[in-house]
């Protein structure tokens, strides 16, 4: 399993390419309906990949990770899609499953931590 570091390093290495290459592919992203919707779920992992850097800087730095993080990063993305694709749908969907995982492994290890 990754540490917080190396996580948060290609987190933020992941970002910098899908941004790049969403500015780069632009006119192409918003040319068609099937190809904005693309630009959207694009939009969307900068969404995550940013969030999972912000949440692992603040748990390498000691800081409670809360839903400053989550605002942030959903700002960051929106802004960055805004240039693509104004409804910006995809992300909300992928917080909701983030949200479940995390609640899952909390749970187990929780469990676990009662067990012994």
């Amino acid at each position: 399993m990754a540490g917080s570091g190396s996580s948060m390093l290609y987190s933020f290495l992941l970002f910098t390419v899908i941004l790049s290459l969403q500015e780069m592919y632009r006119g192409k992203l918003a040319s068609s309906e099937l190809f904005t919707i693309l630009g959207g779920f694009i939009s969307s992992l900068l969404f995550l990949v940013l969030l999972t850097f912000i949440g692992n800087f603040q748990e390498a730095s000691g800081v409670k990770t809360g839903w400053g993080a989550v605002i942030l990063a959903e700002a960051v993305a929106l802004i960055a899609a805004s240039t693509v694709h104004r409804v910006f749908l995809f992300s909300a969907g992928l917080l909701y499953e983030v949200n479940k995982i995390s609640a899952v492994t909390v749970s187990k290890i929780e469990s676990k931590a009662k067990r012994h």
